[in-house]
């Protein structure tokens, strides 16, 4: 007689492990995006844990199902402009939303690719000199 041994049952404890783990980083996505519309409500500070400064503002709450939100932020905590003393951006910082003390989050700083070109030393829109010869003109 021959015995065929194969991973069948090993494979079905794979996939329960796997089902596990994905039902358990669902529940952790949802409790997430449930805190994160709690506290980041308009007017609601951005705080860096580091050293306790206000960094930001919140302007919109997430949208629905996301944890995406619209915040006005500081220049010089995202590098954008030269000679910021700051603590600039960093994939590890970790902020405060809100009162909430207990949660803290990080944060990835987008810019939209039609958002006007900056002046590092300003941190206004950037002029091009050809458009301040022609405003003289006039």
């Amino acid at each position: 007689t021959i015995e065929i041994k194969g991973d069948h049952d090993g494979a079905h404890d794979d996939n329960a492990n796997k089902e596990e783990e994905l039902a358990k980083l669902q529940r952790s996505a949802a409790r997430l995006r449930s805190d994160l519309a709690a506290s980041a409500v308009p007017g609601a500070s951005i705080i860096d844990k580091s050293d306790g400064k206000t960094i930001g503002k919140i302007v919109s709450s997430p949208a629905p199902g996301t944890t995406v939100l619209l915040a006005q932020m500081r220049l010089d905590r995202l590098g954008l402009l030269k000679g910021g003393k700051g603590k600039k951006w960093s994939r590890t910082n970790k902020v405060m939303i809100g009162e909430d003390e207990t949660r803290e989050y990080r944060y990835l700083p987008y810019l939209p690719l039609w958002w006007p070109e900056i002046d590092g030393e300003t941190g206004k829109e950037k002029v091009e000199e050809e458009e301040e010869d022609e405003l003289d003109e006039l």
